[in-house]
């Protein structure tokens, strides 16, 4: 990654097929922001192919990259959920979930074989999804007396910061967002003018 403020990850479900000695391995790739959309797409899936043998999957949250896990679903260690992330960290994604659903042929593939086919599949879907990257961006609050609000506006102009909220009573409140290697210089930006106050709420 050239910064720490930007990430990658999918725009929206994309399919993969990979079939090997009449067993079929279908991966879905979806984006995902939290373990509850994870548990969903899961229990969704699971039900969607309730008569597949195996049903195994990995995902990877967050921009940090380190909220993650693989499943094997009852195929034999490492052959599954490991090879699937793999294609995850090769790629460098986050905030994506592969489910890959095994229809057994009758034909065993042997570990080697199973993890060729896992890595396949997930290879495939994420090859067949819209990559996209994002920025890491962070929320500051900022509290002012409203005679300084041109002065806070004409740093929200040059700073181009997100304004997520504002309200204008005795104090008024801004709240922006911008991307993290940005922030510094919007605060000290902020913190400049007469006033001003930051509210830290992270």
């Amino acid at each position: 990654m050239s910064q720490e403020d930007t990430y990658r990850t999918i725009t929206a479900l994309s399919e993969g097929i990979y079939t090997e000695k009449r067993s079929k391995f279908i991966a879905i790739a979806l984006p995902v922001r939290t373990l509850e959309e994870v548990k969903q797409h899961l229990e969704t899936y699971q039900k969607k192919y309730y008569d597949a043998r195996h049903v195994c999957y990995a995902y990877m949250l967050g921009h940090e990259r380190l909220n993650f896990r693989a499943n094997d679903n009852g195929e034999p260690s490492g052959t599954a959920g490991k090879p699937i992330l793999g294609q995850i960290n090769s790629n460098e994604l986050t905030d994506i979930l592969i489910i890959v659903v095994r229809y057994f042929g009758g034909i065993k593939l042997g570990t080697s074989g199973l993890i060729v086919a896992y890595k396949a599949a997930a290879a495939e879907a994420i090859s067949n999804a819209t990559i996209i990257e994002k920025t890491v961006d962070d929320d500051v609050t900022v509290v002012f007396e409203y005679p300084f609000m041109n002065d806070i506006m004409r740093i929200v102009k040059e700073d181009e910061p997100e304004i997520l909220e504002q309200s204008y009573d005795m104090d008024c409140l801004m709240k922006l967002r911008i991307r993290r290697s940005m922030m510094p210089k919007l605060r000290a930006r902020l913190e400049k003018v007469e006033t001003a106050r930051i509210l830290d709420d992270e």
